[in-house]
């Protein structure tokens, strides 16, 4: 079987989108499932096998995303239509869309053509996401128009994946009427290997004695890392060596930089940046004490469980998604809703070596449950159960 995965982001942009296609290419191989990626071109990106970049331009106001082209999706197209039905290009099974932007149209469009299944994954908690990026807008007004416009896109396709079952209802509660499966990202092997957490201190002039709360993601402001940094500044008085370190990069960065300049948190927050995933990101987790987590609109909350399988213990809110991770209390502590309330939880864990640990244990346990070959393996089955019937109605006409 042969599936286009269609997104309006891939690697090199590190999201959680692109981190989940790559996860499940990887793994959908060993169940008989050769995957093709079509996405965006990226400024000095590496070409890398199996992936097809379309044409695209800078989306005003976000320096870090790109906008495929209408020019370049028809080129796409063609391309498509050129190749010989014994050419890889010319035969796919089935369309797997990612994104709900220009991916998911020209995934629709395509699917017709080529006379085939095309499912998509609901990512992105857009009810939420849109106010903040929008907040000359009446909050209602947004919600409306996220809702409307997810019922409309998710209606037309054949099948849902969605990586929580609260994700499932929320589109339920929005009329969704196409078949919701609910198949989370799973974590492959190497997320379980610890990196050298003095290494990462030594770098970042950080002394051992510190106690480190680590935040990793996209410095966005859905991320809600505004409520983490204003947790910290109550912390510090009681923690006075505490040491705040975010990693990631994002739209809000700067907004965040000020905040922290206005908290007096000036030596007891680092923002560190994007960092290598299998290196600097590695040990930047086994630095960490704990880490901690606020966004509300999670649709998984797949960074909890990276941070649980090298026993990391977690602090976060249990909202959405995030909250099938948290709620177990496997590894993690459901937070309280509050900037001093979450400060008071992280001073107490901090100070209870003997319960981190076993956190720490409880963690690495939790996280092996949700492995990468287990969910393609339930992928892999959603995507025959979708093409076979087809496959049949074509040999029977």
């Amino acid at each position: 079987m042969h599936v286009l995965m269609l997104s309006d982001v891939y690697f090199p942009r590190i999201t959680g989108v692109s981190t989940s296609m790559q996860t499940f290419r990887h793994e959908l191989g060993a169940h008989g499932v050769q995957i093709t990626v079509a996405a965006p071109e990226y400024p000095g990106h590496t070409e890398i096998d199996g992936v097809m970049r379309i044409a695209s331009r800078q989306v005003p106001l976000d320096p870090e995303d790109r906008l495929m082209t209408r020019a370049g999706i028809n080129a796409f197209f063609r391309r498509i239509a050129s190749a010989s039905a014994l050419h890889p290009l010319g035969n796919f099974s089935l369309i797997h869309v990612q994104t709900p932007f220009a991916a998911h149209y020209a995934g629709i469009k395509l699917a017709r053509q080529q006379g085939v299944p095309v499912i998509a994954t609901y990512h992105t908690y857009f009810e939420e996401y849109l106010c903040h990026y929008l907040p000359i807008v009446p909050r209602r007004a947004l919600r409306g128009l996220a809702r409307r416009t997810a019922r409309g896109q998710c209606n037309a396709l054949d099948a849902i994946v969605v990586p929580s079952q609260p994700i499932a209802e929320t589109l339920r509660n929005y009329g969704v009427t196409t078949p919701l499966h609910v198949i989370p990202t799973g974590l492959p092997e190497s997320q379980f290997i610890r990196g050298d957490g003095q290494r990462f201190r030594a770098a970042h002039s950080i002394g051992a004695e510190r106690k480190i709360a680590l935040f990793v993601g996209r410095a966005a402001f859905e991320k809600n890392i505004g409520f983490l940094l204003e947790a910290a500044a109550y912390a510090k008085q009681q923690q006075p060596d505490l040491l705040l370190v975010i990693a990631g990069e994002g739209p809000a960065l700067e907004n965040l930089q000020r905040k922290a300049k206005q908290l007096s948190l000036h030596n007891h927050v680092r923002f560190v940046g994007y960092l290598p995933r299998e290196s600097g990101l590695r040990d930047c987790y086994a630095a960490a004490d704990i880490f901690t987590f606020a966004s509300r609109t999670e649709t998984q909350g797949l960074v909890l469980l990276e941070a649980m399988a090298i026993g990391l213990p977690v602090l976060a809110l249990p909202a959405l998604g995030a909250a099938e991770i948290i709620a177990p209390q496997r590894g993690a502590v459901a937070a309280i809703d509050a900037p001093t309330a979450f400060a008071k939880q992280l001073i107490t864990l901090l100070d209870q070596p003997e319960r981190l640990a076993t956190l720490s244990r409880e963690g690495i346990a939790f996280a092996r449950e949700w492995d990468a070959a287990t969910q393609a393996k339930r992928l892999a089955n959603l995507y025959h159960e979708l093409v076979i019937p087809l496959h049949k109605s074509r040999l029977t006409y």
